[in-house]
């Protein structure tokens, strides 16, 4: 009899095949969108990079302002329902804008089209902060083990990272041959894709609706400061926070100033610059690929610290390249620890968050993290054009320019925050994490410090999410 191919269990399986096709409607779609704003509707306007960067700031809007409230519903519902729910509502809303878009865009006023974009995009991604927490939950019902939790991390970021090599040059095929219209077709169809795959996954046993007594005793206020005790509580999740923050505000740079690094510093020409983030997405492939064995060999609390330390190292060689293979080769190197860390700190998340409060940490974490990405990038933007414009010296025979200043300073950030895990995070095995007793006043609930922990970290997928306007899935 033939063996069936599965990755970890069944269910995770299906999961996978939905987000393999989902990540590529996506790629393709987000990429379609900037190009068609950019290329048609503000094609020789002076205004066209802001109508460009409307999309962006949509996408961050969603964000910052459903994310955190996201997660108390995630906590109230059933999380397989709550992933069936977003797929509709988003494959819909797609759908929508598919059948607007078969009309000439001379029919329409730009601002009206513009308006329709960013409405699409905020609210594919306010769906989105309901999805990606019910999502973690659920693959936490049916992934067990830190190993194999970090395994299945892993193959999802390596999935993601697949769909940034294969979508974005699909994107431009598709909408300057067949139209705009059957880009957001291909879409809207990857949803219905995943809701069948997970529509064909069974509940885990406690996932159901979590509308207790003590949440009918309170207010959604009350359930989302009760979450923020929870957290805040938690001095294991506070160092993972931390440990995110610090790595996000590293990191960032390279989103911002990457392309003047390469004609600057590497002497060669923008149009090598998509070379570059081909080079991450193939080291991010690496590591993800790569990190279940390595949890399962040194542990995710090493893990995590020694790719810090790792990833910060090679950040400071990439800023001192000259040359392009130099370059690409450094940032490959880069990707690959940096990945592994990311997987590690998964396990290391769900260990930490008490069932009941699932919803609302991933819901502190994943904005809190996008937040430091981007005020990362806005400090590299200013250093670089501002702070640092003028900035020319030398050490130990080493010139030093602005960009690749900040991307060493970036790198040591790094660093320091993979020295801090070593010291920050538990060496040992926490007790395991028991339920919080009901409370109609939400008291600071003192959660044991649980093993090794997050999920939303310093990252290629981190940097990819933040270019992303559809819904993350």
């Amino acid at each position: 009899m033939a063996r069936r191919l599965t990755l970890i269990n069944p269910a995770y399986t299906r999961l996978w095949v939905g987000q393999v096709v989902s990540s590529v409607g996506d790629a393709v779609f987000s990429t379609t969108l900037v190009l068609w704003v950019a290329a048609v509707l503000a094609k020789g306007r002076p205004w066209g990079p802001e109508a460009v960067s409307g999309v962006m700031v949509a996408t961050g809007g969603a964000v910052l302002l459903v994310g955190p409230l996201a997660g108390v519903f995630v906590d109230r519902w059933s999380r397989r329902g709550v992933m069936l729910r977003t797929e509709v509502i988003r494959g819909a809303l797609v759908a929508l804008l598919t059948v607007i878009s078969f009309l000439p865009a001379h029919v329409l006023p730009v601002g009206v089209w513009l308006g329709l974009i960013y409405v699409t995009v905020f609210t594919l991604n306010a769906a989105g902060q309901f999805f990606i927490p019910a999502r973690f939950a659920v693959i936490g019902d049916h992934v067990t083990g830190e190993a194999d939790r970090a395994r299945a991390a892993g193959i999802a970021q390596a999935t993601a990272q697949t769909a940034w090599i294969i979508g974005p040059p699909l994107a431009a095929p598709l909408l300057f041959s067949v139209g705009l219209q059957w880009a957001l077709l291909l879409n809207a169809l990857s949803y219905a894709v995943s809701y069948v795959a997970i529509r064909s996954v069974a509940p885990g046993p406690d996932d159901v609706p979590r509308r207790t007594a003590e949440s009918g005793r309170m207010g959604l206020r009350q359930e989302f400061v009760a979450g923020l005790r929870f957290f805040a509580g938690n001095r294991f999740l506070m160092a993972l926070l931390a440990l995110a923050v610090i790595g996000q505000v590293g990191t960032g740079s390279l989103n911002t100033l990457n392309v003047f690094f390469v004609t600057g510093n590497l002497h060669s020409s923008a149009h090598l610059y998509g070379y570059l983030g081909m080079a991450m997405g193939l080291g991010g492939v690496a590591g993800a690929l790569c990190s279940g064995r390595v949890v399962g060999w040194i542990g995710a609390r090493r893990t995590t610290w020694i790719g810090l330390l790792v990833s910060g190292l090679m950040l400071v060689v990439y800023s001192r390249q000259g040359g392009f293979v130099g370059g690409v080769a450094s940032i490959f190197a880069f990707a690959v620890p940096l990945t592994m860390l990311n997987a590690a700190m998964s396990p290391m998340l769900l260990d930490a968050a008490t069932r009941e409060y699932t919803g609302r940490v991933m819901a502190v974490f994943y904005p809190a993290t996008r937040l430091a990405s981007m005020l990362g990038a806005l400090a590299a933007g200013w250093l670089a054009g501002s702070g640092l414009r003028n900035f020319a010296g030398s050490a130990a025979g080493l010139r030093f320019g602005p960009i690749d200043t900040i991307f060493a300073l970036a790198g040591v950030l790094v660093m320091l925050a993979g020295v801090y895990a070593s010291i920050a995070l538990p060496t040992s095995e926490p007790e395991p994490v028991s339920e919080p007793e009901p409370a109609s006043e939400p008291e600071a609930t003192s959660a044991p410090e649980a093993t090794p922990a997050p999920d939303a970290v310093p990252g290629p997928d981190a940097a990819r999410a933040a270019r992303t306007p559809g819904g993350t899935r």
